[in-house]
C-alpha cells in the first residue's frame, strides 16, 4: 500500500528517497503511538489505589456501575496493548473508539471544545483515530499479519 513519491513535487527533491522510505512504515507509527499513549490511562485505571472508580458510571445511569468501571479499565488497558501491538487489532480498535465517543459526549462533552476546560477535544482524537484504524486493521508491523485470519 506504498504511494510513490513524485520527486519533482517535492520543494527538496533529494528527501524522495527518505520520504519513500519512512512512509510505508508511517500508518504503523501512528497506531503504535495510539495504543502507546493511551496505555498509562489504563495503566492508571488497573492498578491505582482506587482502578474501579464508579462515581462516573452512577451519575450516568449505568448499572451495575462496577462491571461498567471494570470495562472501561479493562478496554483501556488491554485494548492499548493490543493496539501498540498490533493483535486483534480491528477488534481493539472498535472497542476503544466506542469508549472515547462515549467520554467526548458524555463526560467532556458538556464543557465544550477547550481541553483547558477539560473538553472533548483529545478523547475525539483518540476516537477517530481508532476508527481510521478500525478501517485499516493491523496493517505493517503488527501481530495480525503473522495470523491466518483477522476481524
Amino acid at each position: 500500500m506504498s504511494e510513490h513519491i513524485d520527486a519533482k513535487r517535492l520543494l527538496i527533491p533529494q528527501l524522495g528517497p527518505l520520504y519513500g522510505f519512512f512512509g510505508q512504515y508511517s500508518y504503523a507509527f501512528m497506531r503504535i503511538c495510539t495504543g502507546a499513549i493511551l496505555i498509562p490511562h489504563g495503566v492508571g485505571k488497573m492498578f491505582s489505589d482506587a482502578p474501579w472508580q464508579t462515581a462516573p458510571m452512577e451519575r450516568m445511569g449505568l448499572w451495575p456501575p462496577l462491571l461498567w468501571a471494570m470495562l472501561v479499565a479493562g478496554t483501556e488497558f488491554f485494548g492499548a496493548i493490543f493496539l501498540t501491538i498490533g493483535l486483534f487489532t480491528r477488534f481493539a480498535a472498535a472497542v476503544v473508539m466506542i469508549e472515547m465517543f462515549v467520554i467526548a459526549y458524555f463526560i467532556n462533552g458538556p464543557k465544550g471544545f477547550l481541553w483547558t476546560r477539560g473538553g472533548y477535544e483529545y478523547p475525539l482524537l483518540w476516537g477517530l483515530l481508532c476508527l481510521a484504524i478500525l478501517f485499516r486493521g493491523g496493517g505493517r508491523l503488527s501481530v495480525d499479519q503473522y495470523l491466518p485470519k483477522e476481524l
